[in-house]
């Protein structure tokens, strides 16, 4: 019999956590937060970002709220969209120094990297 230690039973990601880098995954909503890290921006100022139609930016940002990462503030007939946790500049700062440090393997990954995107949206 061995005695070897037994390592512990991988356990599931936090549903929170999930959601997290799942909102974040998306790279509209991405362009959006990242936009928003400059400063608010009224949603006609992400579109011309994005280059999607007015609907399509204001589905990602609706998501972006519900997911509480996202404010806004009523200013006239339009409103203006704001990084809702300052907390997401230290995330993406955190990320923006693993890809300088690593992100050609990132952009290389047979299962997430740029090659798998661009089949995705030319396919």
């Amino acid at each position: 019999m061995d005695n070897a230690a037994v390592p512990p039973p991988i356990r599931d990601a936090p549903p929170a956590a999930v959601a997290l880098f799942r909102s974040l995954g998306d790279p509209t909503r991405l362009a959006i937060l990242l936009r928003l890290v400059e400063g608010e921006a009224r949603v006609r100022d992400l579109v011309a970002v994005a280059g999607l139609a007015q609907s399509t930016v204001s589905a990602h940002l609706s998501c972006l709220r519900e997911c509480g990462l996202v404010g806004s503030r009523s200013e006239g007939r339009s409103s203006r969209y704001f990084l809702a946790r300052p907390e997401l500049l230290g995330l993406l700062a955190a990320a923006e120094g693993l890809l300088a440090a690593g992100g050609e393997a990132v952009a290389l990954c047979p299962s997430y990297g740029t090659r798998v995107a661009n089949k995705e949206t030319s396919g």
